[in-house]
């Protein structure tokens, strides 16, 4: 098992450098003089170099890439020099919204995903299967602000159950900020479901017609017994691949979502940052979201060692 995991653990390093460098490469390359940006087309020649020494735009790409690597490392992130403040401490403040966001968004798309697509799976070619088919159909074709402005028309407008948008800070009113992340929760959650119930129905079809499946009912356990004791665990192999990937999505649909209900969260934050070209702040915000995917596809990669052995040890003599 250890091999396994550092073999892991050398992957994520590698692919986060990688996106460092990608990140990184790409922002610079982007037309036009941030500082000439910032000053306005009227500003000195004089004052724009003068900005761009503050900068550090003047030194040579690999060096800014290696002193932007190295503060990374030590927590500094640079400054912001269209807030003027630390960009460490705006996203660890955006965090506090968007973290749990897409937490709260996952748990709701495994909650619901799941369960349907375990019921449609049991009840193959049934009303019931057709009807949750189709659901899901509609779910994976209706976009997540859709679905937000809905849940606002009905939550929040005719029903006054909830807030249609903003946030509560959380030291000022944890509740509060609760039922402020509900329906955005939700809005990114449905469509994720929709893809997890397609999925799971999907992977226990195949295994009901497996062979080990066959012998668990001939020593006479019912088919939902089979299916729970030995299949499931098995289609979740597939499952864990999406719900890897979901993490992704859910993360881009943040930054949608966020301005539909008026979030201040990451989302917000890194599309102010790109319309004010704060550079510094767009590298630091999108390294935090390269770093917190990476991170949930390490975790999905242990899981698959601890959910198929086979894996671990295929994986771990190569």
């Amino acid at each position: 098992m250890i091999p396994y995991v550092l073999k892991r653990l050398a992957g994520f390093v590698a692919t986060l450098l990688a996106a460092a460098a990608v990140t990184f490469l790409l922002l610079d390359a982007l037309p036009g003089d941030p500082a000439r940006f910032i000053l306005g087309i009227n500003a000195s020649p004089e004052a724009v170099q003068a900005l761009r020494l503050q900068l550090g735009l003047e030194a040579p790409p690999l060096e800014r890439f290696i002193r932007w690597i190295g503060g990374m490392l030590q927590g500094d992130f640079g400054l912001s020099y269209t807030q003027g403040a630390p960009v460490s401490a705006l996203i660890a403040e955006r965090l506090a919204v968007t973290f749990p966001l897409a937490l709260a968004a996952m748990v709701i798309s495994i909650a619901i995903g799941l369960p349907l697509g375990i019921l449609a799976a049991r009840r193959r070619g049934s009303l019931a299967d057709t009807g949750l088919m189709m659901l899901a159909q509609l779910g994976v074709a209706v976009p997540n602000f859709w679905f937000g402005m809905l849940l606002v028309l009905l939550f929040s407008v005719t029903l006054r159950w909830l807030p249609p948008g903003g946030f509560v800070p959380w030291d000022e009113n944890a509740w509060g900020a609760i039922r402020s992340l509900v329906l955005p929760s939700f809005a990114l959650a449905l469509p994720q479901a929709a893809i997890l119930a397609r999925v799971m129905r999907t992977a226990l079809v195949d295994v009901q017609s497996a062979d080990y499946i066959r012998t668990a009912r001939a020593k006479g356990l019912t088919m939902g017994e089979a299916v729970w004791r030995h299949g499931v665990r098995n289609a979740l192999l597939p499952v864990l691949t999406i719900l890897g990937l979901q993490f992704a999505f859910l993360v881009a649909g943040t930054i949608i979502v966020e301005n539909v209900f008026y979030l201040p969260g990451l989302g917000r934050l890194i599309f102010t940052a790109i319309s004010e070209r704060d550079l510094i702040l767009v590298r630091g915000a999108i390294i935090v979201l390269v770093v917190g995917v990476t991170l949930t596809m390490l975790v999905v990669d242990l899981l698959y060692g601890l959910v198929d052995p086979r894996l671990r040890v295929r994986r771990a003599s190569r």
